[in-house]
């Protein structure tokens, strides 16, 4: 997506209409009322298990929450869009979503997810995720998105194969993660085969 400043220079980003609304969901830029919700995953062991933040008490939850309220657009590469994932009829924030604009040049991305683990097993990752994915090849014009996960996280493996990523490499010991060496899985998909993946 490209916008045009005042003086006429033209530039390249992401600015969503929000909310981003998918069947049950509806996509957004945090807000501070949603501390009680976001709590309520940040301090269960077994959502941050494999997230790069540790379990959070409520004043660590608020100084992220009020990190992620500025996040709600790419204006350059190297920026994370974080979009909390609310359920449209609890109006509940259950999860978050993001996308990494890595580089403009190659047209790259990444993307991430983290849910409440009451709502596993639902589809609602992978419906969130897809939204996100549409808006980084539509909107933001990306050739690629990958998505990298712990090895020892099957769960998120299977979510980046449902969402037609392909395993393109397996790098051991890659980071010293929570106090131990892990290995992490990189998936990827290209444009023209999500294209194709929404068009079946």
């Amino acid at each position: 997506m490209r916008a045009v400043d005042g003086d006429g220079t033209e530039r390249r980003g992401l600015w969503p209409q929000y909310p981003i609304r998918t069947e049950r969901l509806d996509l957004r830029p945090h807000r501070r009322d949603d501390l009680d919700d976001l709590f309520a995953f940040h301090s269960r062991p077994e959502v941050v298990r494999y997230t790069p933040w540790p379990v959070r008490d409520r004043e660590e939850t608020r100084i992220a929450l009020e990190a992620k309220l500025a996040r709600d657009a790419l204006t350059e590469p190297g920026q994370w869009l974080v979009l909390a994932i609310e359920l449209r009829e609890t109006r509940t924030v259950i999860g978050e979503v993001l996308l990494k604009w890595v580089s403009d040049i190659d047209r790259q991305g990444e993307i991430g997810f983290a849910l409440h683990t009451d709502y596993h097993g639902r589809g609602i990752a992978a419906e969130a995720a897809r939204a996100v994915l549409r808006l980084g090849f539509e909107d933001l014009g990306l050739h690629r998105i990958c998505g990298i996960c712990v090895d020892a996280n099957a769960a998120s493996a299977g979510l980046l194969q449902r969402l037609g990523m392909t395993l393109e490499g397996r790098f051991v010991d890659n980071a010293f993660f929570k106090g131990e060496w892990i290995t992490e899985l990189l998936f990827a998909i290209r444009e023209d085969d999500w294209r194709a993946q929404s068009q079946a």
